[in-house]
C-alpha cells in the first residue's frame, strides 16, 4: 500500500515538474513579438469572478469535506469491522445470543446495529426478525445517503450560483457600455472574460462533486449487500422455536394486555365490544 502511495506520489510530482517546465519554456515565446504580456495569478482570476465566488468557495470545500467523510463511513473498516464481525461469529457459534445483544451495543457500527436489531427479535420468529434486520439496513443506509445527496446538492446549485454571477457581470458591463459607447471593444471583451469565470468556477466544483456522488452511492450499496450477506449467514439455521417468547436485549417492551382483560379475571365482568 505505501510503495502505491509512493508510485501515485513520484508520477504526480513528475507531472507537475513537466507542465511547470512547459510553461516557463511558454512564456519567453509569447513575449518574442516584443509586446509585453501581463500574467495572471490563479488568485486575480478567482476575485474576476466577484462575489458569486465566496459560496461558490464554500461549496468547494464542502465537496472535499463531504467526498472524504462518505469515503471513510462506507469503506469496509469502518461499516464492518473485521474485529467485530470475528467477535460476533464467535459468540453465535457459542449461542450466546444474549452476550452478542450486548456486545453490539457495546460496540455500535452499521453491522452491530443490524445485528442487534435481528437478535433482539429473536422470540417474535423468523419473519419479524428479517423485518427488523431489513429496516434497521433501510436505516443505516438512509443515514449515509442523507450525507451523500448533498454532493448532488451541491453539483446542482454551484452552476447556478456561477451563472447568476456571469449575468448580473454581463448586466454591469453592457450598462458600461451604453454609457461609454463602443470605442473600445477591448474593455468589453475583458469584461465578459472576466464574468465567465464564475460559470467557470461553478461547473470546476460541480463536475467532480457529482463524480464523488454516485461513487459514494454505490459504495453504500456495496456496503449494505455486504452487511445483508454476513446477517444472512449468521441467521440461517437459527432455531427459532428455542426462543419463542424469550425476549433478548434490554429494550423496554410496551405492549401489555388490555385492562379491561385484567379487570375482567378479577371481576368476572365482559369484555366491551
Amino acid at each position: 500500500m505505501k510503495t502505491r502511495t509512493a508510485k501515485i506520489l513520484a508520477t504526480s510530482l513528475a507531472f507537475a515538474f513537466v507542465m511547470g517546465s512547459a510553461a516557463l519554456l511558454a512564456a519567453p515565446a509569447a513575449g518574442e513579438g516584443g509586446a509585453s504580456v501581463q500574467k495572471k495569478t490563479l488568485w486575480s482570476t478567482l476575485v474576476q469572478g466577484g462575489w458569486v465566488m465566496i459560496p461558490i468557495g464554500i461549496c468547494s470545500v464542502l465537496t472535499v469535506y463531504l467526498a472524504g467523510d462518505g469515503t471513510i463511513r462506507t469503506s469496509r473498516k469502518k461499516s464492518i469491522p473485521a474485529d467485530q464481525e470475528a467477535a460476533v461469529k464467535d459468540l453465535f457459534r457459542q449461542g450466546d445470543y444474549v452476550g452478542a445483544y450486548q456486545y453490539c451495543k457495546a460496540n455500535p457500527s452499521p453491522f452491530t446495529n443490524v445485528i442487534r436489531a435481528g437478535v433482539s427479535r429473536l422470540g417474535d420468529g423468523k419473519t419479524i426478525v428479517e423485518e427488523g434486520i431489513l429496516g434497521e439496513l433501510s436505516k443505516e443506509n438512509s443515514k449515509l445517503q442523507s450525507w451523500i445527496s448533498y454532493l448532488s446538492v451541491i453539483g446542482v446549485c454551484t452552476p447556478m450560483i456561477g451563472l447568476l454571477g456571469t449575468v448580473v457581470g454581463m448586466i454591469d458591463a453592457f450598462e458600461a457600455l451604453g454609457q461609454a459607447g463602443i470605442g473600445d471593444p477591448s474593455a468589453l471583451s475583458a469584461a465578459i472574460g472576466h464574468v465567465l469565470v464564475a460559470t467557470a468556477s461553478g461547473l470546476a466544483v460541480a463536475i467532480p462533486a457529482f463524480g464523488f456522488y454516485y461513487y459514494l452511492r454505490n459504495r453504500t450499496q456495496v456496503m449494505t449487500h455486504d452487511i445483508q450477506a454476513l446477517c444472512d449467514s449468521l441467521f440461517r439455521k437459527m432455531p427459532y422455536e428455542s426462543f419463542a417468547g424469550a425476549h433478548v436485549g434490554d429494550e423496554e417492551l410496551y405492549a401489555a394486555d388490555p385492562n379491561w382483560v385484567a379487570g375482567s379475571s378479577a371481576t368476572g365482568e365482559e369484555v366491551p365490544a
